[in-house]
């Protein structure tokens, strides 16, 4: 009988020019190795390509995978690859969205996860944008994140903290469970 195969976890980065094939040429050096393509976020931002994702793969298979995703950089590509593991969480937790809109102006982003940190909020995602107003042209932030927040956090206290910020931000916050 055949002994199951370990699997180790590599969360790898990479950020270069953006171009066609960057992504396949990523998922056969994983597919190579016997790694499984399981969580990624990727885009393009300003003509670079950036992106993080997670691969599961043997361990026996794991350090030429590394060492193959570092080699990446003569192709130019800047590539951190780093094994992991899923951290044990301290106590329970709850998720929650974030939503925010209102006029773009610098600082919006520290100003709400000092916020969060100073409660233990951990971000665990975080999508934003500047666009233009449909009716003024003027710019727009938006941002919609998922939080981890630890049990013990009110979310009364947490949600009046952030209204109490929206609106000297001049922003629209929206908690959700």
């Amino acid at each position: 009988m055949n002994k199951p195969a370990l699997f180790e976890s590599i969360v790898v980065t990479v950020v270069c020019d953006d171009r066609p094939g960057i992504v396949a040429r990523l998922s056969h050096l994983v597919e190579e190795h016997g790694g499984n393509w399981t969580d990624s976020s990727m885009l393009s931002l300003a003509g670079k390509f950036a992106g993080i994702l997670l691969a599961h793969v043997p361990a026996e298979q794991c350090d030429s995978l590394v060492t193959q995703l570092l080699q990446l950089d003569g192709e130019g590509m800047q590539v951190t690859a780093q094994r992991s593991s899923d951290p044990a969480l301290e106590g329970e937790t709850r998720d929650f969205e974030l939503e925010l809109i209102g006029q773009d102006r610098p600082g919006i982003v520290r100003d709400i996860t000092s916020i969060l940190t100073r409660h233990g909020v951990n971000v665990l995602e975080l999508d934003s944008s500047c666009e233009s107003a449909s009716m003024s042209g003027e710019m727009l932030f938006k941002a919609k994140a998922r939080l981890r927040v630890p049990e013990g956090v009110s979310r009364g206290v947490l949600r009046e903290e952030l209204e109490q910020l929206a609106n000297e931000l001049m922003v629209d916050i929206n908690l959700q469970d």
